[in-house]
Order: structure tokens, then C-alpha cells, then sequence
């Protein structure tokens, strides 16, 4: 599989509370921690074994020495991560609270250099990947010309939430918003109800459409199936890559073949192991930690 999207150095920070405009709060100790949507779904996948190419960019900094190094040291191939000399690697601030909810700043730095470019120089890898995975923390002109320029399935996390052409929807074959995303994406309030998610869901253009409900697992929706999956239960420390696991562990399930169902099954359990311990991509679990983390038989 292949991966187009970001990668950020997070800088980490345990806080009593999250602060309001004009307040500083005193933290604990940051933590310096590889992460960005992209990375993160990347080592997600290949943690839980899946062979992964990643697109992307980094600065020709300290920080982009630790994301590449971070991304090789999974397994993840990186002949295809840029050094880009005029910007610095990107980087993200992250205040993670008692109940590991977070608050998240991102500095796109490289990411924002992710260009149609380098998607042609790795258009080889993405015409033999049985599935594609992006997001959007790097130009939506990129990853329109990932969707469209990919061999096997494109599945697209619409996240950082912004508005979406038709063009690019309709490249993608499983669509994978939170609530939020999904909210924006349709043009409608935030959904309360499963009805209303649903209702949101099918004013898209996209075939299928996965979204994730947080502790409440996640909903299929595509013109005659809705399938509800429940997430097991879990007292989250951080909740900062959940998704993103979530993501990386539904795109392994489908570059094996497995159906779409078993797929948010696989998810919702990675994604809930993944909230078990801190930080972005060190707490990304493999396949036999996944076991271990939720107790299970």
C-alpha cells in the first residue's frame, strides 16, 4: 500500500486543562515525538505488517532527520520522502489533558511542499499499491492528483476538515470523515443522531463512506448498507492518533482482500488499543499488541 500525506515532529505536552485565549497553564514535561497524519497512518499500517511506501516531505532540518529515521526504523519505504531545502519539517503542539482529549496546533513547514511533482515521480508505486491511503495536512491539489493517478483502492481521510471539489470525491473510493469532517463536508450541522450521520453520509458523492464516532466506534455507509461497529471499551490516556490507527489499520485489512465490514472491525479494536499510550506514533500498537492492550483471549 501507499501513503501520500504529512509528516510532523510533535512536540508533546501533559496539561491539568486545556487553556482559554489569554491563559498560560503549566504542563509537564514535552516529549518529542514523530508523528502527522500521514506518518502516523503509514506506521500504522506497517506495524501491523502491511508493506508501505510513503509520499511525502520533510525539511533538511534536525527534526527532518528524526521523521525519516522514525518512518525507516518502521519498515515504511521512504525513496519517495523529499528533503526540501526553503522550508523547515513540519511540526505540531500538542497539550493532552487528564481524560487524553488533546488540542492540537500544526506548522505545515515541508508538508505545505508536497506537490503534484512528486506524486509523477512516485507514480509507479501508486499505480501498483492495492490501496492508497491520503489525507489532507499536505495541498488538496496533491491529493486530488494521488486520488486520480492511483491503481488500486483510495481511501481519503478528510482531515484537517476543509471543503472538498466533486472532482476529488468521486476519486475516492471509501471515504473515511469524523463527525466534524463529515458535518462540513455536506453542508449540514453536526449530526446528533446515527439517522442524521447517516442522512450526512449519502449527500456525498463518495461510494462508501466510513465514519469514525470516537468511543462509539464507527458507521458504513454506502446506498443500501449501514453498519453500525462498536468500539470495545477502553479509559483512553491519549487519544491523539486513534484515527489515524484507525485509518492505517482499515487499509490493511483492505490491501489483504478482506471486505470493508471486517475492515472497521479490525479498526475500531487498533484504534482503541492506540489510545491506551501517549504520543503519535509511539503508541501505534502491532498486531499482537492490539491483544495485549484490550485483555483480549
Amino acid at each position: 500500500m501507499c501513503v501520500v500525506g504529512s509528516a510532523n515532529l510533535d512536540i508533546v505536552v501533559q496539561v491539568p486543562r486545556h487553556p482559554v485565549a489569554g491563559e498560560t497553564v503549566l504542563g509537564g514535561d514535552h516529549a518529542r515525538i514523530p508523528g502527522g497524519k500521514g506518518a502516523n497512518q503509514a506506521v500504522a499500517a506497517a506495524r501491523l505488517g502491511r508493506r508501505v511506501g510513503f509520499v511525502g516531505c520533510i525539511g533538511n532540518d534536525a527534526a527532518g532527520v528524526e521523521l525519516h529515521d522514525a518512518l525507516d526504523g518502521d519498515g515504511v519505504d521512504v525513496t519517495n520522502l523529499r528533503i526540501v531545502e526553503e522550508a523547515p519539517s513540519g511540526i505540531a503542539l500538542i497539550s493532552v489533558g487528564p481524560d487524553g482529549d488533546n488540542s492540537i496546533v500544526v506548522s505545515p513547514g515541508a508538508n505545505a511542499h508536497v506537490s503534484e511533482a512528486d506524486i509523477e515521480r512516485a507514480g509507479p508505486m501508486l499505480a501498483a499499491a492495492l490501496v492508497t491511503l491520503l489525507q489532507l495536512e499536505v495541498p488538496v491539489e496533491t491529493v486530488t492528483e494521488a486520488a486520480e493517478s492511483a491503481g488500486g483502492l483510495v481511501l481519503l481521510n478528510p482531515a484537517p476538515a476543509q471543503a472538498l471539489t466533486s472532482r476529488l470525491l468521486e476519486s475516492v473510493d471509501v471515504l473515511i470523515p469524523n463527525e466534524t469532517e463529515l458535518a462540513l463536508l455536506s453542508g449540514s450541522d453536526l449530526a446528533t443522531t446515527f439517522d442524521e450521520v447517516v442522512d450526512q453520509a449519502r449527500l456525498l458523492p463518495s461510494a462508501r463512506t466510513v465514519v469514525t464516532l470516537g468511543a462509539q466506534g464507527a458507521l458504513l455507509v454506502d446506498e443500501t448498507t449501514v453498519h453500525h461497529q462498536a468500539a470495545p471499551p477502553v479509559t483512553p490516556v491519549d487519544t491523539t492518533a486513534a484515527g489515524d490507527s484507525f485509518c492505517g489499520a482499515l487499509a490493511d485489512v483492505l490491501a489483504e482482500g478482506g471486505s470493508l465490514v471486517d475492515a472497521i472491525a479490525w479498526g475500531v479494536m487498533v484504534g482503541a488499543a492506540t489510545t491506551l499510550r501517549p504520543g503519535a506514533q509511539s503508541s501505534l500498537p502491532t498486531a499482537a499488541e492490539v491483544a495485549d492492550l484490550l485483555e483480549l483471549p
